[in-house]
This record gives C-alpha cells, structure tokens and sequence, in this order.
C-alpha cells in the first residue's frame, strides 16, 4: 500500500491524518486491481467496502465519508457524525469540523485537494477535474469554509494530489471546454498544466504561496496509479483527509 503524506499538512501540532493512496494493497481484481475504493465502476460492493477499511485502517479511522462526485461544484459540509460509512450524492467537495472522520475523494486522473485550517481546526478535501477546475470549486470550498467557519485563507494549508500532468492533459476541443483564462497554462498545443491552475485558483483564494504543495506525480504516466486516460477501464484510488 503506497500513502503519499505532504509536508505541509504534517508540520504542526495539530497536524490531520491525510494521505494520497495509489492502487496497490486492496482486494479487487483485473481493471480494478487492487485498492479500488470507487463505487461505481462495476466493482462488487463488499470489495470496495473492505477496501475503504484498508485505507482507512491504514489512517487509523474508522469512519469515511465520500462524496458522489458528479463534476459540479456543490460542497457538503458534514456537520454530524454518521453512524456508519457515508457517501452525500450530488457533491464534489467536503468540509468537516468533526475529529475522526475521513473524508474521502475518490481519482483516477483527477486532483484531490485537502485543505486544513489549523486556527478553526477545520479540513475540506475538493475533487477537481476539469470541469471542476473551469467551475473553480477551490474558490467556492474556501467561501463556505470562512462563512460556515471563519476560516481565513491565509491560515490554510493545501496539498494538490498526484493527478493528470501536464505531460499528459491533452484537451482537444479546449476552445469549447476549458476557459478563455486556461489558455495561460497550455504548455504545448492542446497540453495544459491543471497543477499550475489549481495552485493559481488556491493564491486567488488567499492562499499563501508557500502554504501550497503539490505532489506532480503524473498518474497516467505513473502505473502505481489508477488512470482512466491511460486505460479507460480502471479502478479509484482515494485521498482522504481528517482531523
């Protein structure tokens, strides 16, 4: 099982329980070998659940919540801790005050970015693909982290997990898809840097520029990773923060 910790989400006191988790360590079989901790890649469910147990034993928590992940930019603050394991439908990002509860975004090309506010003690873990990154769910995470709970960005800490480089971000139709704006970050024809976007969107929140790690770990070039560009029929690895 390989867990990628940030630096900067370690070095305080009051440092969260985090980690990006590649692919290996997990039950699931073919595509979604081993550590597929999606939902809704037709992988059988007490696989997935056994996996979401490995991750988050390997964290030492006992409680996860995902979110269904459906490319937008709706944020779920979870304000109650559930019973059991949670998925909240229709949301890209989480935000919780509550110790002990994972929350869990599940990848497979796309950024997850954990958020920690060591003054309000409240984290926020984002699933950002493109359409996300074009939604600028960052900016909206951050303003409902400081109206929910007076967070100022300049006190966040922010770590940008292994996703798809910009080796490898080739957008075709990006006149149609991407922003005007994204064009600044195309690095050759049709190839764009999603890091440099998404640490961009982070210092236009308020940010501090060395509050910002990023893990530049390409997952489609990098095979201890699932990645539905590479091969379309994969798994989910997951990111998960808590406090």
């Amino acid at each position: 099982m390989n867990i990628i910790r940030y630096r900067n989400l370690a070095g305080l006191a009051t440092a969260p329980v985090h980690g990006s988790f590649g692919r290996w360590g997990g039950v699931s079989h073919g595509a979604l070998a081993d550590l597929n901790v999606g939902a809704a890649v037709g992988d059988e469910p007490q696989r997935v659940a056994e996996n979401r147990r490995r991750m988050g034993q390997a964290l030492g928590l006992e409680l996860l919540v995902s979110a269904g992940q459906v490319h937008g930019d709706r944020v779920a603050v979870v304000a109650e801790r559930p019973e059991v394991d949670q998925e909240i439908a229709d949301c890209d990002a989480l935000v919780s005050n509550l110790p002990g509860v994972g929350l869990l975004i599940c990848q497979a090309d796309c950024q997850a970015i954990m958020l920690h506010d060591p003054q309000r003690r409240v984290v926020a873990n984002i699933h950002a693909g493109w359409r996300g990154s074009a939604l600028n769910i960052i900016a909206v995470t951050i303003k409902v982290m400081a109206e929910r709970f007076n967070t100022a960005p300049t006190d966040l800490q922010a770590a940008i997990s292994p996703s798809l480089g910009p080796c490898c971000a080739e957008f075709v139709n990006h006149h149609r898809e991407l922003p005007p704006a994204f064009q600044a970050y195309q690095v050759r024809e049709n190839y764009f840097d999603f890091w440099a976007i998404s640490r961009e969107q982070l210092l236009s929140a308020g940010v501090l520029p060395g509050n910002i790690e990023a893990a530049e770990i390409c997952t489609r070039c990098n095979p201890n990773f699932f990645s539905f560009r590479r091969d379309r029929a994969c798994g989910r690895q997951g990111s998960v923060i808590a406090l």
